[in-house]
């Protein structure tokens, strides 16, 4: 049994996470964060297809969740509101894990190769919630510009969150950035 119960995936991440924050990176290998974890190396494997990507483990959940949200909104809802409305509705779920998140981004700045694989992880979410969109009828450059958009403004939220000496949660910085971008739309 590991030192963690729970599952396999929490496992590693919670691992690696505090195998780079001691060793830095680079000098953390795989078969360290198995075993950390309480795992053999092919668990780890099973769950990700490389180290970076334990930096990662509930990207395709997350996206999926939104993109359900997005589905089932109302459609007099505008596209913006959907996709607000649904960021909102995960906000809970980071904010128990800010710490977490804070160790993960100091991992992220750290390397280039790490930021080129978020950047590809935004320009997944970003289409994702696009297409989303585009399912429930927006037209495809308003789609397009609202997942943009969305994305640029949760990043924003994002770092003001974890940089936030006061602690508020990812629910008021998503308002204020999302608040923020509508006032400034409204002036165009």
């Amino acid at each position: 049994m590991g030192r963690w119960p729970g599952r396999a995936q929490e496992r590693l991440q919670a691992a690696a996470i505090e195998l780079f924050a001691e060793r830095g990176y680079e000098r953390t290998t795989v078969a360290e964060i198995a075993e950390r974890a309480g795992l053999t190396e092919r668990t780890f494997y099973n769950h990700f297809a490389d180290k970076r990507e334990v930096l990662f483990p509930s990207q395709d959940g997350f996206i999926a969740g939104l993109v359900e949200a997005i589905g089932a909104a109302s459609s007099d809802r505008s596209p913006l509101d959907v996709v607000v409305d649904a960021l909102l509705e995960t906000t809970d779920w980071f904010d128990r894990r800010r710490e977490t998140a804070q160790q993960r981004r100091r991992i992220i700045d750290s390397r280039a190769e790490l930021q080129e694989r978020e950047l590809a992880k935004m320009a997944a979410f970003g289409a994702a919630l696009a297409g989303a969109l585009r399912g429930r009828g927006s037209a495809g450059p308003a789609a397009e510009l609202t997942a943009s958009a969305a994305v640029s403004a949760y990043q924003l939220a994002s770092a003001d969150w974890l940089a936030d000496p006061q602690r508020r949660g990812l629910g008021h910085h998503l308002r204020s950035v999302f608040g923020e971008l509508r006032a400034a739309a409204s002036t165009w």
